[in-house]
């Protein structure tokens, strides 16, 4: 295990900014993950793990299975300056953003698209929400918070590692998908349907949007139906991420 001791080195440099910036996240299309659940989760895919990082005095669990993943033992120090927790369990690992073939996209038969949703805690608790109701992929548009923000990543609590979650261009998605014969729903306040009426679908995408100004207009006018969650007490609105999981669990076909 290589030791690093000091803030000035340029792995440690790289792992902060991965942790702070979007930019240096979509340059290098790497992310950190923190904490040893997360961590755990990540070497569930161990091919996108490209190193562990362990705080002195931290011990990576005998059951772990590390074969051939580099490991960087760091002073405490280091781990405060690449630490985005108060409170840090010492252990990160440093990950590759997975990426999928448009032959792996043609297979992906349930689909979350966020339009503009700009909370990372919403991301990422809709792509925890995706992973657990057995959605195929997640599709991020523009204006979307950065699902490989480190908040994001926390909220989703390793779903990152079980779902596809990928950015686009979402009007190009809805054509591709309608070309697929994927019925597409969009979410909005007039004109849509109560969700409770709609028959859970063996196949769909779900368009979702931002938290004040919902889905794209233009979006909704190329969906085959839009839907409602109902109100039936005094709250004007559902927070998005709840509206998503009740959506998804409305729609999904119960085997």
């Amino acid at each position: 295990m290589k030791r690093i001791e000091s803030v000035q080195n340029s792995l440690v440099k790289h792992w902060k900014k991965l942790g702070t910036t979007r930019k240096e996240r979509d340059k290098f299309a790497e992310f950190l993950v923190e904490g040893f659940h997360l961590t755990e989760e990540a070497l569930k895919k161990k091919s996108l793990v490209k190193s562990l990082i362990v705080r002195e005095g931290v011990d990576i669990p005998a059951d772990w299975d590390v074969a051939g993943v580099p490991q960087y033992s760091v002073t405490a120090a280091v781990s405060k300056e690449i630490s985005e927790t108060e409170h840090s369990q010492g252990i990160f690992a440093h990950c590759a953003q997975p990426g999928y073939s448009s032959g792996e996209q043609q297979t992906w038969n349930k689909l979350l698209l966020i339009d503009a949703v700009q909370d990372p805690g919403n991301i990422g608790t809709m792509i925890r929400t995706a992973a657990a109701s057995g959605i195929d992929a997640v599709i991020l548009g523009k204006g979307s918070a950065d699902p490989f923000n480190p908040k994001t990543v926390r909220s989703a609590q390793g779903s990152h590692f079980q779902i596809p979650v990928v950015k686009g261009e979402l009007s190009e998605w809805v054509v591709s998908l309608k070309q697929r014969q994927l019925p597409v729903f969009g979410t909005a306040l007039l004109d849509a349907t109560p969700v409770h009426e709609v028959e859970s679908k063996e196949q769909f995408a779900l368009i979702v949007g931002n938290e004040g100004s919902g889905v794209d207009p233009l979006l909704l006018k190329e969906t085959d139906q839009n839907l409602v969650v109902p109100l039936y007490g005094p709250a004007e609105s559902l927070n998005v991420a709840v509206a998503t999981g009740i959506l998804l669990y409305s729609l999904v076909a119960k085997s």
